[in-house]
């Protein structure tokens, strides 16, 4: 088929294997949203549950758009203009401290005239482009803690701060993302762990400021360790602990084969089923081969993103690049799954291309599309 190729007059074809497994999860997306949405719909939309599952439609739609034009430009033009894209994003970061939006406690979102959009997005796939690009640039003295180490980790520091002011774990996962980038680009590897201590020590720093995020991980671990949180509500059943516990309900009904589509219970009782928790949902409605299914995709972008085009990319600013897409895809997957099964701690990241959202689902559209872009050259160069 014509339209599985994306074929131009300068280039090869797009790497089937990830294009069909986005695709896939894209359409189960559908599926599973609509069984979720109910909740949503009577609360916020009326009870119109249909206008909700179009409206999700649309936004699939536009995500496959974006990575299709994203899939013909060349990753090099969208290097050039990455400094530019960071310094707008973390302007837009901070402008949502001023002016942010408030939801699920925390302010994350930025209203432009009438459209909701939240800046982490865009500024984890700005943040990619840029260190690939320094890190392409610094190849000849990438082991130099002044010319290469110190301007990579200003910009790595200050973006993942913005994020993390709002959002811990979505830059809890763009940093382990951009870390695994500079280790594949041969950064010195105790360069690679002062960044990681330093993520470390701003998170807990986070985590003593912020109640609700300091209880959630003690829920987990089921230890007291901050000042600023309540013992009797961090570890009661109907408290911090409540979305955890409805999840593993969840998952234990699915049992192997599921109830059934359209058949969950735990929709009713798990709070966001259409986002922070849908693979719990689908683990309930179509059990564990289902739930299996779903994350077997996701390794099919990981092993092929890794092992044809990151391996195979025609030059180190393909490479990295790559990389870093794939890791940041397929981590927000697992993440996600973790915290579902209860193998992690809440975080509130969504299922890449599963998910109901918005510009979560637009910026996993141009990562996808830059990753095939890559693999497209690729295949030109046989």
């Amino acid at each position: 088929m014509q339209v599985l190729t994306f074929r131009g007059p300068d280039s090869g074809r797009v790497d089937k294997l990830v294009l069909w497994a986005i695709l896939l999860l894209s359409a189960f997306g559908i599926v599973a949203v609509y069984s979720a949405i109910g909740f949503l719909a009577e609360t916020k939309g009326g009870g119109d549950t249909e206008a909700l599952l179009f409206k999700h439609m649309f936004r699939v739609g536009l995500a496959i758009v974006a990575m299709g034009i994203f899939s013909v430009i060349n990753y090099r033009a969208l290097a050039k203009i990455s400094r530019f894209l960071l310094i707008v994003s973390i302007g837009l970061l901070w402008a949502v401290q001023v002016v942010g939006v408030i939801s699920g406690g925390a302010a994350r979102w930025l209203n432009l005239a009438g459209v909701m959009f939240q800046p982490s997005d865009l500024a984890k796939v700005s943040l990619l482009l840029f260190v690939a690009m320094l890190l392409t640039q610094k190849q000849a003295y990438i082991k130099s803690f002044s010319r290469s180490f110190a301007p990579i980790f200003l910009w790595i520091m200050l973006t993942i701060a913005s994020i993390g002011i709002s959002d811990l774990s979505t830059s809890a996962v763009v940093l382990t993302a951009v870390m695994i980038m500079c280790f594949v680009a041969r950064v010195s590897v105790l360069q690679i762990m002062m960044v990681g201590l330093l993520g470390l020590t701003l998170a807990y720093g986070m985590l003593l400021t912020s109640p609700q995020r300091a209880a959630r991980l003690e829920a987990y671990v089921g230890v007291k360790m901050f000042p600023n949180t309540d013992a009797e509500s961090v570890f009661s059943s109907s408290a911090e602990q409540y979305q955890s516990e409805q999840a593993k309900m969840a998952i234990a009904q699915g049992g192997l084969f599921g109830v059934g589509p359209g058949k969950s219970i735990q929709r009713d009782f798990l709070p966001a089923p259409y986002n922070d928790f849908i693979f719990a949902i689908i683990a309930e409605e179509y059990g564990l081969l289902g739930a299996m299914a779903v994350l077997g995709l996701y390794l099919i972008i990981l092993f092929r993103g890794l092992l044809r085009i990151a391996r195979k990319a025609p030059d180190p600013l393909g490479l990295f690049l790559a990389v870093g897409i794939v890791v940041m895809l397929t981590l927000y997957g697992f993440v996600h799954a973790g915290v579902s099964s209860n193998l992690l701690p809440v975080t509130g990241l969504p299922l890449p291309f599963v998910s109901y959202g918005g510009t979560s689902l637009l910026a996993n559209g141009v990562m996808a599309g830059i990753l095939l872009n890559i693999s497209r050259q690729v295949d030109a160069q046989g």
